[in-house]
């Protein structure tokens, strides 16, 4: 029981201050580069080129589905291709600092590098194949959703002490925002890593099971985390023998895939392109989790 509450203890505190922290530098970051001039990246190249840079500028962004859809929309707006602004959406929850450093940490650089080299080709590959859809008329035109920046502030004219301080409640507000679901990630991951024995998630999830991959995915949509608090988890269910495609496939399921997010989404497009969404993102994390457990021994 001690070791438990020591493992929650620990890494709730190590967690939390990792993600202020970061997010905190990150949006300092973000205040320098105008999100008008972003856009204009984007749209000035071919397609392809456009989902790298957009995949490429959502691991860079908070990882919250507030802070990652308004920038969606924002992309729209702009009229910039929906495939290279769901290149985005997937891209920015799925990777971000603090899962990388709490990836390398946990699992060391080359888990970290495989990772980040998967998710950035799901987003860019998903992106490109949702783009192939003829979708438009499933964006609805008259949504609403919140915003970080809602008085459209221009922040890179901000003098210093203001960006510093916007980024402080910002990361502020971020903590506030996902505080519980960290701690109940936690609490999870404590709990398998105290409890559970060796040979009960072995039995469900374990790498002699051929349907491992998918009911990760399958138990990982319900759930909502960011990538850092599922991070303990998926630590904790190595531990326990599930092999490491399968528990990265969670992972991607929980921060990509979650119901949440799904119900923020409503409220910008219809069902379908959804369901489409789902549907590409998720035999994307499929094939990944299948082929990281035939080439990858942890």
């Amino acid at each position: 029981m001690q070791e438990i509450i020591n493992f929650f203890i620990y890494d709730t505190f190590k967690i939390i201050v990792l993600l202020f922290t970061t997010v905190f530098f990150v949006t300092l970051i973000r205040t320098y580069l105008p999100i008008n001039k972003v856009k204009h990246i984007l749209t000035g190249k071919n397609v392809f080129v456009g989902h790298i840079l957009a995949s490429m500028f959502g691991i860079i962004t908070p990882f919250c589905s507030c802070s990652a859809v308004p920038l969606f929309i924002g992309f729209l707006e702009a009229g910039i291709p929906l495939g290279v602004t769901f290149s985005f959406l997937i891209a920015s929850p799925m990777i971000n600092e603090v899962a990388l450093g709490l990836l390398f940490a946990s699992f060391g650089w080359k888990i970290a590098l495989i990772y980040v080299v998967f998710g950035l080709i799901i987003s860019i590959v998903s992106g490109l194949i949702i783009g192939k859809f003829k979708t438009d008329n499933l964006i609805d035109k008259d949504f609403q959703i919140c915003s970080c920046n809602k008085n459209k502030i221009d922040l890179s004219i901000l003098p210093l002490k203001q960006k510093i301080i916007f980024s402080l409640k910002y990361g502020l507000k971020i903590v506030k925002k996902v505080w519980l679901y960290i701690v109940f990630a936690v609490a999870i991951g404590a709990i398998i890593h105290g409890y559970i024995p060796d040979n009960y998630l072995a039995q469900y999830l374990g790498s002699d099971n051929i349907f491992a991959v998918p009911l990760a995915i399958f138990f990982g949509i319900p759930l909502y985390s960011n990538a850092a608090g599922v991070i303990p988890v998926v630590s904790a269910l190595v531990e326990k023998g599930v092999a490491l495609g399968t528990a990265l496939a969670f992972m991607m399921s929980v921060t990509a895939l979650s119901l949440p997010e799904f119900m923020i989404l409503k409220r910008v497009m219809k069902v379908k392109l959804i369901a489409i969404f789902a549907g590409v993102v998720g035999l994307g994390i499929l094939g990944v989790g299948y082929l990281l457990n035939i080439f990858v021994r942890f």
